[in-house]
């Protein structure tokens, strides 16, 4: 059996990405296989590596990847979900093929503010939800709206 490629999209490929890349791939890796980019890169936010670990799962084993880098290497995907705000979203590159596509959005964890230990609350909040996000697209994955090139 084939799996669906799913690409997981945001602002630095540094946080939510990563985050939706692991839990696809822990929840259903033997039907999916996710990869995240971002439209710049930048290093593994630490809070996001730390509340990801708290579950057992290493997000800072590969390297940033660039949305743009990926398309113009011709990757196909069935899926292409945005995790970032409305105004990044729309900045998306519509991939090769017949794709479905998805926006979830969800607050930046590089944005938080309060104390380390608050901010650390509401990034483990972002991972919460972004985990049942991912949970109830792997229920009905037809819900993203299909664009064709």
């Amino acid at each position: 059996m084939q799996k669906t490629r799913v690409l997981f999209v945001c602002e630095h490929n540094s946080a939510r990405s990563r985050m939706a890349e692991a839990f696809l791939n822990s929840l259903a890796g033997d039907r999916h296989m996710a990869e995240s980019a971002g439209f710049d890169i930048a290093p593994v936010n630490p809070l996001v590596a730390e509340v990801m670990a708290e579950l057992g799962m290493d997000i800072t084993a590969k390297e940033s990847q660039k949305v743009f880098d990926l398309y113009k290497s011709g990757r196909i995907y069935e899926f292409v979900i945005t995790v970032c705000d409305e105004s990044l979203a729309e900045q998306c590159p519509v991939f090769p093929g017949i794709v479905r596509r998805c926006h979830w959005s969800f607050p930046d964890p590089w944005n938080l503010e309060g104390t380390e230990e608050e901010k650390l609350e509401q990034t483990r909040q972002i991972r919460d939800k972004i985990r049942e996000t991912v949970e109830k697209w792997l229920a009905d994955p037809d819900c993203c709206q299909l664009v064709k090139p």
